[in-house]
Order: C-alpha cells, then structure tokens, then sequence
C-alpha cells in the first residue's frame, strides 16, 4: 500500500488499539468543565424513549449511541429487548503544564491516557471570576499549546527510551529487514515529535503502522475538540475565540471541533420530563450537544454498528470499520465466526423503504454474503453457522 496521511477527519487510520471495545477519555486543564460534563453523562436520569445513560464505574461513563435507525427499527419490531451500542467515556484528572516531568498527579495523568483509545478535548473558552483558571486568564489556543507539547514531550520520552532499548539489543548484531523498519519507524517517530507534531498527522506506511500501535502513544490517538462556551455565546453561536481555535486545530492536523455548553447542558439535564426538555430547548433555541459528541466520538474511533432485529430483540453490534462478515458473527458468539457459513442481509435504507424482509426478497435487496463481505454500517444481518461437533450428515 502506498503512504497514506495519519488521519483525515472523516476516516482516520487508527494508530492505537484496534478493536469493538474501545474507549473515548475527557482530557484538559482543571477548571474547563470537564468533570462537570462527565457527571452529566453518569448521572442524567431520563425516560427510556431518550438515550441511556449508566454508569459502569466511578470515572467511566457507558453511553448509548444516538441511531434514529435503530429507534424506528425498535418501533417496527416492538421487542422484548432493545439493546443500542454504546461508547465508553473515561474522565480524566486535569493536566497541568509540567505534568510530562511530574507536575500535579504528572505520570498517572498521563498513563490515563494512554488507557483510553481516543481523547475529547475540553477546552473552556468563557469567562467566570467565580471559577478560577490554573492559568490565571482564559486562553484557549493557549492550553491547547499547552497540552499538546505535554503530550508530545511524554512520546518523545517514551520513544527514545523504546529506540534506546532496541539499538542496545541489536549492538553488533546483523540488523535484518523488519528490524531495520522499526529502527525507522522510531527515529521517524522522535524526528516528528523533535518538530512539535503529534504522531497521529504523519504518513506511515503499513508496516511502520504496526509498530506504532504497539507504543501506545498519546498523540498518536485519535483526537475532537469540545469548546465548552458560555450559555449565551452557545445559544447564539458566537465566541470570539472559536475562529482562532479552529485556526490552531487545522494548524495542528485538523480534527472535528463541536461546541458546547456544560451550563446549557446541566441546565436541560436536571429537568425531570422528556417534554420539559423539549420546551425547554425550544424556548432557549438551542438543542443539547450530547449526542453530537457521542456518535462523532464513536466514529472517530472508526466503530460501526449492524443491527439483528426480530420481536424477541433488537440489538446493534458494534465493530470496527472494515470487518468482514465472520468476525462481525463473531462478535455475537465464537460458534458463529468458527462455523460461519454465510451471511443474509438487507440495507437499512432498503429495509426501511421496502417494510419487510419478504419485499426485500421480493426486490433483490436480501443478499447472501460470504466469507469475503465487508459489513456495513447499518446493515440487518442474519448468521448461518455449523454448530461445533454437529453430527456428520
């Protein structure tokens, strides 16, 4: 394959884990609204027509993924059980500048990080003499320096350490071909952090992919800005630092950016009724964020769902972009990928146009998919398998 750019906004090529789990963590300088917004997404109690929050453990938040498909295709096939997929947020202790070297909780905050799969920035962007700033003043382009360069200067650590490591096992020994590529890779990886770019906008090619995920770096992750705003500047759309933040993020790689306002949210949050929400949003001329930043951060980790439907259940099953047909079987049970034989499935679109499986058939639009199908977002699948030590016919 030839050289392809780190990451583009629409479909980053992940430098991380790779996998249907992964997690998105809340990351930025005390005093942004990061915690504030972490509590509303654990602790929201709403009716079961809106999205679900629930909390998994005292920092990480499980939130159901906003799919208008699947809430029609629960209305269709009215189940016993409804299951929607779901991204896994982590908070994150506020970084301080100097935390690469120790600072404030230094090395744990930065080893939070490098659990989680791909990172929200938070950075606050209104003014508040009730709520101090590590920083004195409010200066978002100037955290994101801030922030950047601790995470840059803790790859840059981490990867010397690792070329370090490897030249002393390879001292007066024939370097083969793959050794020569990861000797590359890191001095490539030390040449881009050395310039203050983060390793997620670099061009690799597969190979030298492979040895990168395997460092788990930080700026090797995949990235969103959250601009948390005033009330006010969020309700009328208009922030005098937000044209200079997005000048920086495009500067520094590009990356989704979605405004928000923690005060709006916790606000909308604490009303009891589906209905007062709506009047609520309707009155103030501005709908809630939350799931604007739910689904771009499940998707920015590159994970898609397909749905199984019938009236005893309608579930989506998440997986990574790109999967092929027995490893999203897989996902539902070992049994099925092991025995896979084929795949039957309809196109939301095509089911959603056409109301049944039987007009599907009707229409061509029911496929069998074999071994080499990529599954894709949205579709309704339906597995044959040989069962494990079925009896020979």
């Amino acid at each position: 394959m030839s050289k392809k750019a780190a990451t583009t906004e629409e479909a980053p090529i992940l430098l991380g884990k790779i996998g249907n789990n992964l997690q998105m963590g809340v990351v930025g300088m005390p005093n942004v609204g990061k915690s504030s917004l972490f509590n509303i997404l654990t602790n929201m109690s709403i009716p079961a027509e809106n999205f679900p929050f629930c909390t998994i453990d005292p920092n990480v938040s499980r939130c159901a993924v906003p799919d208008e498909r699947y809430d029609w295709l629960c209305s269709v096939h009215k189940p016993a059980s409804m299951k929607p997929a779901y991204l896994s947020i982590t908070d994150i202790a506020g970084l301080v500048k100097g935390a690469s070297t120790g600072a404030g909780l230094g090395n744990a905050f930065l080893s939070h990080i490098q659990a989680v799969d791909g990172i929200f920035h938070m950075i606050r962007a209104f003014e508040n003499d009730e709520i101090t700033h590590v920083e004195d003043t409010v200066d978002p382009v100037r955290d994101l320096e801030i922030i950047a360069g601790e995470l840059i200067a803790k790859d840059k650590e981490f990867v010397a350490k690792t070329l370090d490591t490897l030249q002393r096992q390879l001292k007066n020994k024939t370097v083969d071909k793959a050794k020569q590529v990861e000797l590359d890779t890191y001095n490539k990886l030390i040449a881009l952090l050395d310039a203050g770019k983060q390793v997620r906008f670099g061009q690799y090619s597969n190979a030298e992919i492979e040895h990168i995920r395997e460092l788990r770096l930080l700026t090797a992750k995949p990235a969103l800005y959250l601009v948390n705003l005033s009330e006010e500047d969020f309700i009328r759309k208009k922030n005098k630092w937000l044209a200079k933040i997005k000048t920086w993020v495009d500067a520094n790689g590009g990356g989704p950016l979605i405004p928000i306002s923690v005060a709006f949210e916790k606000s909308l949050a604490d009303l009891a009724t589906a209905e007062e929400k709506k009047n609520f949003e309707t009155t103030k001329g501005a709908v809630s964020a939350l799931p604007k930043i739910i689904k771009t951060g499940y998707h920015h980790l590159q994970l898609t769902h397909f749905f199984t439907c019938g009236s005893d259940e309608v579930r989506c099953w998440t997986i990574q972009k790109g999967t092929k047909a027995p490893q999203a079987a897989g996902v539902i049970h070992n049994d099925f990928e092991k025995g896979f034989i084929m795949a039957e499935v309809m196109g939301y679109a095509d089911f959603a146009e056409l109301k049944s499986e039987a007009a599907c058939k009707a229409a061509g639009k029911y496929r069998m998919e074999g071994k080499n199908y990529t599954v894709q977002d949205g579709d309704i699948c339906f597995f044959k398998f040989n069962k494990p030590n079925a009896p020979k016919k």
